[in-house]
């Protein structure tokens, strides 16, 4: 649809409109868990805790390594929760001399900080159960096969512990009733995606909707420049994300392609907007990062009712806040699946469009699709906690055992098929491959790792190495572990306004890591998804070769949690057959979210390693995507047929 043409008829309206919600009796779920006996394993100074058929462990820092088990009904969107129980039976009890180990907590991707264990004293010192509840429940809104969907998680606890007293209490059935009203909510079905974009960008923007629209993909775009002078909000974000509500609504629009970043290094002057998260996880780093998944996050769930999410539910204008004296409670779960061009100048955009469209139109005529190149190497000192693996390659490993059909190329620092040096990796790319994913730290200028065991050296693959890549147009879908790999709103003009600790830092660069292998005009990526801030890992547990020392399931830690789960989960997620980019990205934010439900009752401890809760919530937040969220991963050949 020809740009500003379009005006949305519920502008400013908060909330689903009821009229599109159709009720029916009240149901029922009953459903039981039947649960094995733990078993007790004592290892040096303290107890593990085995059970078949968990989740998880609880992984907060310095609490007892506890079983989680986490369940998801889903239900259609306009539906009503009325009441959800999970009632323990058959509760009996058992004692163990020794302490249950206290978990290690969360550790940042940013350098290379050592695993620490200890206790906490307030915890391990009470009579008090951990965890003092049985179960506990997260309700919130997304999008499920692409429909929009009410998602129900319980946290089962089915194990608690008395540490003072030594004694565990424990459950051989979970029963679970839940009470719920089906509802039912009518989106329009005229457009697919939505293109938000300055006026200045339109031209250049005009033959991206043009390719889409040829096959079949109903695109519509609105300029910032409309959205500001018809929306009302607080400001010019929450202006567009009312616009992006209503296209969702009244036209059924999936995708949403945000284009435009920085105005070149102008500090604070923006082409499309970011929003910015307020939460503290207590690093002394940051208090705040980007989060374009605010776009996303359109509704949460209130009161029985799907309404919009302002980010801001204290009400006190402080947007996704949560501090030590205060906590915004959000939904988090993507209603629209939504990607970024960073671009920076005009020329930028027709280079993302021209890369869009041919890979689109071509990749798939290419044997190179079918190959994953994946690179990582030591990240953690985790030798004190009693296991040595490295933990970069291990999350590589995982993230490749579910691409069956590809060929697989290990860049690795020990043991992989080609040794990870800067310029064996820009070979290893240049030669083209469907799928990247890099397993280390980052900051916005470089991504590094470490040789095994070797934390004083850092091997880097900078932005030099992106732009000495000449993979032409065999592009593949890139997945980076690292901190502040994506973090889009650097400058050189930070050294002026912030000085040497900006530089030190990465943040003194005319554009970030990921966005620079997004849009590079001689290869690159086609899309690339990273962190925006801090990102985190956990160690402990270890193969199952290993003695068992902290959760001792026989699977390392660092791909059970954190963003070793989410990386990973993503090629898994596209293995399952969501070959959409922007569905990928979003099915597997939901999915970590179902996973690990945020509880939301918690207080910020201000305690490090960090607390987990907030940097779950971290953790979806700061994963964004810069590419085109109606990208047809491995080009649109594959979709002709079908059209």
């Amino acid at each position: 649809m020809a740009l500003g043409m379009m005006i949305f008829s519920g502008a400013g309206g908060i909330g689903v409109n009821t009229s599109m919600m159709n009720k029916c009796p009240i149901e029922h779920i009953n459903d039981g868990i039947s649960l094995s006996a733990p078993v007790i394993v004592e290892e040096g100074k303290y107890s593990y805790i085995l059970m078949d058929g968990i989740s998880h462990y609880t992984k907060d820092a310095g609490m007892p390594s506890i079983p989680v088990i986490t369940k998801t009904y889903v239900f259609p969107a306009g539906s009503k929760i009325m009441g959800v129980e999970c009632v323990p039976t058959d509760v009996e009890l058992m004692k163990t001399d020794k302490k249950i180990i206290p978990s290690v907590g969360a550790i940042p991707l940013g350098h290379a900080a050592r695993a620490v264990r200890e206790e906490n004293e307030r915890v391990y010192s009470s009579s008090l159960p951990y965890p003092t509840e049985w179960f506990r429940y997260n309700i919130g809104v997304g999008l499920k096969d692409g429909k929009h969907v009410i998602f129900l998680t319980i946290e089962m606890h089915p194990v608690r512990y008395y540490p003072a007293d030594g004694i565990l209490e424990y459950a051989r059935n979970m029963n679970i009733r839940v009470e719920y009203e089906r509802g039912g909510m009518n989106f329009g079905d005229d457009y697919d995606l939505m293109i938000v974009a300055p006026k200045e960008f339109s031209d250049a923007l005009q033959p991206l909707v043009e390719h889409k629209e040829k096959y079949g993909i109903g695109t519509l775009m609105m300029t910032t420049e409309d959205i500001y002078s018809f929306y009302n909000g607080r400001d010019e974000q929450e202006k567009i994300k009312y616009a992006i509500k209503d296209a969702v609504e009244e036209y059924g629009v999936k995708y949403v392609l945000l284009v435009g970043a920085m105005k070149g290094q102008r500090l604070h002057k923006w082409y499309v907007p970011v929003r910015y998260s307020h939460l503290d996880d207590n690093s002394s780093w940051e208090t705040g990062y980007i989060s374009d998944l605010y776009y996303a996050d359109l509704y949460k769930y209130e009161n029985g009712n799907i309404v919009f999410d302002n980010w801001d539910s204290n009400g006190n204008g402080i947007i996704a806040e949560w501090t030590p004296n205060n906590k915004d409670v959000l939904d988090l779960y993507p209603d629209v699946y939504v990607g970024r061009l960073a671009c920076r100048y005009p020329w930028e955009v027709k280079t993302m469009v021209s890369k869009i469209i041919q890979y689109e139109e071509n990749a798939g005529n290419g044997d190179w699709f079918k190959r994953m190149v994946v690179i990582g190497g030591d990240s953690f000192p985790d030798q004190d906690i009693g296991t040595d693996y490295i933990e970069g390659q291990v999350e590589c490993d995982k993230a490749l055992s579910y691409m069956d059909g590809f060929e697989h190329v290990r860049v690795y620092v020990e043991n992989g098929d080609v040794e990870f040096t800067p310029e064996n990796a820009q070979e290893a790319l240049s030669e083209g491959e469907g799928f990247v994913y890099f397993s280390g730290h980052g900051n916005p200028a470089s991504w590094a790792t470490h040789p095994h065991n070797d934390f004083n050296t850092w091997i880097d693959f900078s932005l030099k190495n992106i732009m000495n890549l000449n993979n032409g147009e065999k592009l593949p879908v890139l997945v980076v572990g690292g901190c502040h790999n994506c973090q889009f709103n650097t400058s050189i003009l930070r050294l002026l306004t912030e000085g040497i600790w900006a530089y030190l830092i990465g943040e003194v660069t005319p554009e970030c890591w990921g966005w620079l292998f997004t849009r590079n005009p001689q290869g690159g990526s086609i899309g690339t998804i990273g962190n925006t801030g801090l990102g985190y890992g956990t160690v402990g547990d270890g193969p199952v070769d290993e003695v068992p020392d902290s959760e001792p399931d026989g699977i390392p830690d660092c791909i059970q949690y954190l963003g070793g789960w989410l990386e990973p989960h993503f090629f898994e997620v596209y293995s399952s057959g969501k070959d959409m980019l922007g569905e990928a990205w979003g099915t597997a934010l939901t999915d970590y979210l179902n996973e690990f439900p945020i509880d939301w009752t918690s207080e910020w401890t201000g305690v490090r390693p960090y607390t987990i809760n907030l940097v779950n919530c971290k953790t979806v937040q700061e994963w964004v995507l810069f590419g085109d969220p109606s990208l047809k991963i491995g080009g649109l050949l594959i979709l002709l047929p079908h059209l």
